[in-house]
């Protein structure tokens, strides 16, 4: 046999082995999506974002790393003796990011906001709550303004329990719930109610907890469409009526029993959702079980988890169904894009979240399809160059691209003589759904106008262009998102809805009107402002701002 034939059937038998292998994972790897530095220095790393229907991007990291590196407007100084590094500083820890502008302006936090949690009101007001040492027990507010003289407003007392790496909720009734934090296991609501509103206990934030350390921080807390509360805890998970305080289904134990909060940090989104369709949950990565102690007491940085759990929700009989990523990640988010499919980006391959724990930055996003087959959901994406560790965070932006920022893997800035600097830049990811080559099929809005008001129930025409004539009306759908505030790997309150379709017509030459019901329940789409897109052929139009009322 000669050497050429021999090496043939090699080569064949391990393909095949490599095929018929139950670990082999399929993907698609394609050369696609683009970045762009937006910013060299913000001057604070973008620990927490908040897109806001202003086109402004609310940033903020925490107050006691010392001074940061830009200045508060003249005059104004922060003064807090209680401060370890700096009692008078006269730097801003929060910035407000004008997208249209490609500009920053400093803001003014005076308690610290380090790893605390928001959450958008239904006015469009941006609700803070808590974070570390004087901070804790503070709601801060930011109402939203175009002429660039709004900053945060403090409420020293506006929590009754200390809250840090707890999770923010809006709810159907226009509050938010504010769900655990550091031996925290329990929840309360902003606005109060009452002078007496209370406490509750929640004893299932107990049972996820592990003593050593707490793999139950920034659960997961996402709205399910019938108005209770899907909250996940390290590996488990159970629906929750807050209303009356009772746990009313029970979830089975994630397969593999790794835990997917923090410090594990895996990340979660709730899929799309559709009128009388159920919901499904896609919790993602994460570290294995004793990847911190041997990361914190070893310096040994464990391989982070490569799969992916996805449940209906409201099935009858809920089951896990598991899936394998293109490569490991911790500390990776997850975000809703406007076609609907799933962003997962940032993170590392190695170690968990804290402190100088992780190692192997993972620098290409993925993609996930939620409804292409089993097998061929992933999409490798083109990789940054900057890595994206603990304390990074992204949001989705009007025009389909994706904000990334921050990266401070030590304590204090420190931007020399360590693995990982400090990273104060800002940059953009832009989808391949941006590319170019698309634009002959992109859709744009004609009407209605930006920061139109709707109403549940409400039949909304909406006409849109499309420049060449060659629309195909099966692949036009309509979605709205809610903007999440993303911190820590979780975006919370994001939601993604897709209208129900009642017609498509041509309206005169390339334009196009297509008729869509809004939401009938304030349970699948709480009142507020939403992003709301066309897309066609998976490529969505530049959004328009919406207010559901």
């Amino acid at each position: 046999m000669s050497l050429t034939l021999s090496l043939t059937i090699i080569s064949s038998t391990l393909i095949l082995l490599l095929l018929f292998h139950p670990r082999h994972k399929i993907l698609t790897r394609a050369a696609s999506g683009n970045w762009h530095l937006l910013q060299p220095n913000i001057g604070i790393v973008a620990m927490h974002m908040q897109l806001l229907h202003t086109d402004r991007v609310i940033i903020y990291d925490r107050t006691d790393y010392g001074y940061s590196n830009i200045s508060l407007p003249a005059g104004k100084c922060r003064h807090d003796p209680n401060e370890k590094y700096v009692p008078t500083d006269c730097t801003a820890h929060s910035v407000e990011y004008n997208v249209a502008a490609n500009s920053i302006r400093p803001l003014m936090v005076l308690t610290d906001v380090w790893c605390s949690s928001g959450a958008v009101m239904p006015n469009g007001t941006l609700v803070q709550a808590g974070g570390f040492n004087d901070g804790d027990h503070v709601v801060r507010l930011f109402k939203p303004c175009r002429i660039n003289n709004c900053d945060w407003k403090e409420i020293k007392d506006g929590l009754f329990r200390r809250r840090w790496y707890s999770t923010s909720q809006i709810l159907p009734d226009g509050r938010q719930i504010i769900v655990g934090g550091r031996k925290q296991f329990n929840y309360e609501f902003y606005p109060k109610t009452t002078s007496y509103d209370e406490i509750y206990n929640l004893p299932f934030l107990v049972k996820t907890n592990n003593h050593k350390i707490e793999n139950n921080l920034y659960p997961f807390v996402l709205l399910n469409i019938d108005g209770n509360l899907f909250i996940f805890a390290n590996n488990r998970a159970i629906l929750f009526d807050y209303t009356n305080d009772k746990v009313i289904r029970t979830y089975p134990e994630i397969p593999g029993g790794d835990p997917r909060n923090y410090p594990s940090t895996g990340s979660a989104v709730l899929l799309p959702l559709k009128e009388n369709v159920g919901a499904e949950v896609l919790i993602c990565g994460g570290a294995p079980k004793g990847a911190y102690n041997k990361a914190y007491n070893k310096k040994h940085y464990v391989g982070a988890l490569d799969t992916c759990g996805r449940i209906g929700i409201n099935d009858l009989n809920p089951k896990w169904v598991m899936e394998t990523m293109p490569m490991g990640r911790v500390m990776g988010d997850m975000l809703l894009l406007p076609n609907g499919n799933v962003l997962i980006i940032n993170g590392a391959g190695m170690g968990t979240a804290g402190f100088h724990l992780a190692h192997n930055p993972v620098l290409a996003p993925v993609v996930y399809k939620p409804d292409s087959l089993v097998g061929s959901r992933f999409e490798v994406q083109n990789p940054s160059s900057r890595p994206r560790m603990y304390h990074s965070s992204t949001i989705l932006l009007r025009d389909g691209r994706v904000l990334v920022g921050g990266s401070n893997p030590y304590a204090n800035y420190r931007f020399t003589r360590v693995l990982f600097p400090t990273d104060l830049t800002l940059e953009s990811f832009s989808p391949s759904y941006l590319d170019p080559t698309f634009s002959d099929i992109r859709p744009r809005i004609v009407s209605p106008i930006s920061q139109s008001k709707i109403g549940y129930g409400q039949q909304v025409p909406i006409r849109f262009t499309i420049p060449s004539r060659g629309l195909d009306k099966g692949s036009v759908m309509v979605t709205m998102v809610a903007p999440s505030f993303t911190t820590h790997s979780f975006a919370m309150n994001q939601r993604l809805l897709v209208l129900t379709r009642l017609g498509l017509k041509a309206v005169g030459n390339s334009t196009y009107q297509i008729r869509v019901v809004i939401p009938c329940s304030v349970n699948l789409a709480p009142s507020g402002y939403y992003l709301l897109f066309v897309v066609h052929r998976n490529i969505p139009s530049e959004g328009i701002w919406v207010k559901i009322q």
